[in-house]
């Protein structure tokens, strides 16, 4: 088994989310801002908004980040704060996430969109 290493991992994380039904619209397009302007940090190669194809309340937010120190740094922008608030009491639940390391594509290139 190949075995990842610090200089090729990099790291994705899927965010769930579960979204009060009257606040579907708004929960959109707050995250999609989100995302938007997550994509124009250095440190994040990628930043999805997956929507539940079986239930329209569910979404996952797939981020893939180039180092272990990167979702730290997005934590720490104006638009992430504006999101997070802004979602808050929009929420069936709180957030919960699952990390990954990333094998295939191991480099942020290999993320970019074609």
């Amino acid at each position: 088994m190949k075995t990842p290493t610090k200089e090729t991992t990099m790291l994705a994380v899927h965010v769930f989310i579960q979204v009060i039904p009257e606040y579907l619209d708004a929960f959109i397009t707050a995250t999609e801002d989100n995302a938007r302007n997550s994509l124009q940090e250095p440190g994040i190669a990628r930043f999805d908004l997956l929507r539940q194809a079986d239930d329209p309340t569910r979404f996952t937010l797939v981020e893939v980040y180039i180092d272990e120190a990167a979702p730290a740094r997005h934590k720490e922008t104006v638009h992430y704060a504006r999101w997070r608030d802004a979602v808050a009491p929009m929420l069936v639940q709180p957030r919960s996430s699952l990390r990954y390391e990333t094998l295939f594509p191991a480099t942020e290139a290999g993320w970019k969109c074609r």
